[in-house]
């Protein structure tokens, strides 16, 4: 019979997590070893630490209310239960060390009493238990939000970012791959935080790909406007495109050509970043009606209206 994490921590399941905190907060000062030598206290105080590990992150919540406890447990390993699981700085508010906290909950020790960070201990974690929680536990991944040029995007290259980790401002050089997209993430592996054991979570590049002035992308393709006058639609002419970059192409606008005609310049968009080869360009041809006319060209309007124009 798996136990109910809530039961445990005495709150309902619609409980907000600064409720499950709170209650949290409440059994550790009452069961910590530190205030209550018990054995009962000493069970009591690895089991709410195990349901504040589920119950106090949201993704396993979500996952243990869905699955119910025993299907939960079937596929959550202990050490899936308390990777990421940091609770050094709520310890240090409640007035407590934690210099060995995960040994002592989870450690192996020889035989015999042994002397922790909450003083001497008798019982199972002193005869010789071993248990597979022994694992170290990983620190916080953490997110940068990156935001980079439509040129760098396409180009890719190397940036130098400074980030805050814990509680130090660090400096690393991150490669941008070309054809990145939004909200793609680079992972940087063990560049998060450190946890309670010294392994630290990993990095994650959030990548912003800023607006450009001239062009649109989607997806791998890039779209530019172009404004050509009445005559050149009507009859055709050779206008100038230029390409991310910092080429200039001749691009030929056939007779006839309406406004928003897209014109495709196969293969000057973005590098696309899995498949290879690149996206296209598309030229949008945009007919420009003039606000204000000579008395010469109303004169030819008007004659070009009298022949059907």
């Amino acid at each position: 019979m798996h136990k109910d994490y809530y039961e445990i921590l005495g709150v309902p399941k619609n409980a907000t997590q600064e409720e499950i905190k709170r209650a949290y907060r409440r059994l550790a000062l009452k069961y910590h070893p530190d205030r209550n030598k018990s054995k009962e206290a000493e069970e009591k105080f690895k089991e709410i630490n195990e349901a504040y590990a589920v119950l106090g992150d949201p993704e396993k919540r979500r996952q243990y209310d869905a699955m119910g406890a025993a299907g939960f447990h079937q596929r959550y390993t202990t050490e899936d239960i308390f990777r990421n699981f940091d609770i050094g700085d709520l310890f240090k508010d409640l007035g407590f060390g934690t210099d060995d906290l995960f040994s002592y909950l989870f450690g192996h020790k020889p035989r015999g009493t042994r002397r922790g960070p909450f003083g001497a201990h008798t019982g199972p974690f002193a005869g010789g238990y071993e248990h597979p929680r022994r694992t170290p536990v990983r620190g916080p991944d953490l997110i940068y939000e990156l935001p980079i040029s439509l040129e760098e995007a396409a180009k890719g290259g190397e940036k130098t970012i400074a980030y805050e980790r814990s509680g130090r401002q660090e400096k690393i050089v991150v490669k941008i791959p070309p054809g990145v997209k939004t909200g793609q993430k680079l992972r940087l592996a063990g560049k998060g935080e450190f946890g309670p054991t010294g392994l630290a979570g990993d990095l994650y590049i959030k990548i912003r790909v800023m607006e450009h002035s001239l062009f649109k992308r989607e997806g791998d393709d890039l779209y530019i406007d172009r404004t050509i006058t009445f005559s050149q639609a009507a009859l055709g002419a050779t206008v100038n495109v230029p390409t991310l970059e910092g080429k200039t192409l001749e691009v030929k606008i056939p007779p006839g050509t309406q406004s928003h005609t897209k014109l495709r310049l196969k293969g000057y968009g973005m590098p696309r970043l899995k498949e290879g080869g690149r996206g296209d360009l598309y030229v949008r041809v945009i007919v420009q009606v003039p606000k204000y006319l000579t008395p010469e060209q109303r004169k030819l309007i008007e004659e070009l209206a009298r022949l059907g124009l």
